[in-house]
């Protein structure tokens, strides 16, 4: 049997990719303290966008009215650098609200022509504000240009700006009214991040900070091109082989057709696809490099699991009518490698 030595291993490029990632970490910590001026007691909702927005994803929010969603997109758009638009989602807006449309314009010699008005999709940061209030024919109008970084308006192709994010807002009491999201646009989300109320502690910060006379406003820290060149970055960062098996572990076993668990198998329709696989690997990359890490471990595989795949994955009748929430059953197909 022959075997095939192993590659030299490049010294000078592996301090250099150390050095740059170090150089991120610390860049990262300025960017989390600018956000803490003016959000409070929501660090793992800062982080887990932060960790979306690094591994080149789209994050949904959940989380009842009041608890500063809108104003975390306005800060991140802010410290990012980043252009930021918000649309009102509201069962009468149409497609062309949020993409744009062609006018008929005349010009000065008499002709006519038709021209393109963009519409707020066009922007770096796009906020979708009560997302499942839209009609399916308006939600359906973001897939393309959250998948494919484009939009077709009358058979005509324009490029969304780059980089490109959708931080959508969903309120998880309010029901009436609303659309569900498909599944199909559920997974153009990279993570749900669930917003939840903040501490005693922080809630007093809070209403201290933000009812006096001063108004404390974040400062940029990071541009448009060095959030591209972190993205770029994050791809770089080398994954452990045990990591990568607890990743297809993790995936794969919430599948009712390839799972092992008989409580998956009784108690889930369906379950998270490759893209969830994908997801979670950038994901983990991006969480070691916010903790000042130079490689990801199974931690950041198990503490990211239920962001990535919560809404990847639906519960049967049955197990919902015998009160078995998604959580449970990530809880348990993570339970061998906490």
């Amino acid at each position: 049997m022959t075997v095939t030595p192993a590659a030299p291993v490049d010294e000078e490029s592996t301090a250099k990719l150390a050095s740059e990632i170090e150089a991120l970490g610390d860049k990262l910590q300025n960017v989390r303290a600018s956000i803490g001026k003016v959000i409070f007691g929501q660090q793992q909702v800062v982080d887990q966008t932060l960790i979306t927005l690094l591994a080149g994803g789209h994050a949904l929010l959940i989380g009842v009215p009041g608890l500063a969603k809108t104003r975390l997109v306005e800060t991140l758009g802010t410290v990012l650098g980043l252009k930021d638009k918000r649309v009102q989602c509201t069962p009468d807006l149409m497609p062309a609200d949020i993409l744009g449309s062609e006018v008929l314009e005349e010009h000065e010699d008499g002709r006519r022509g038709f021209r393109f008005i963009p519409g707020p999709v066009f922007c770096q940061v796009l906020m979708a504000d009560e997302i499942n209030r839209a009609s399916p024919r308006t939600q359906s109008a973001l897939l393309q240009a959250m998948q494919e970084l484009r939009v077709t308006v009358a058979g005509h192709s324009h490029e969304v700006p780059r980089p490109f994010h959708v931080l959508a807002t969903q309120n998880p009491l309010e029901q009436e009214g609303t659309y569900p999201l498909p599944e199909a646009q559920l997974d153009r989300f990279l993570m749900e991040v669930d917003v939840g109320y903040p501490d005693l502690e922080a809630e007093r910060h809070m209403l201290i900070a933000t009812t006096g006379a001063d108004d404390v406003q974040a400062a940029q820290v990071m541009t448009a091109e060095e959030l591209m060149t972190a993205q770029r970055l994050v791809r770089r960062i080398p994954v452990g082989e045990s990591v990568v098996e607890a990743i297809l572990g993790l995936v794969r076993s919430g599948r009712p057709d390839t799972t092992e668990i008989t409580e998956v198998e009784n108690q889930v329709a369906w379950g998270p696809g490759p893209r969830a696989s994908q997801a979670l690997m950038l994901a983990i990359r991006a969480r070691a490099v916010l903790g000042g890490r130079f490689a990801p471990s199974i931690d950041d595989v198990t503490a990211l699991v239920g962001p990535i795949l919560r809404h990847r994955m639906a519960l049967n009748f049955a197990a919902r009518a015998d009160g078995v929430t998604i959580d449970d059953v990530i809880n348990r197909l993570a339970a061998p490698y906490a």
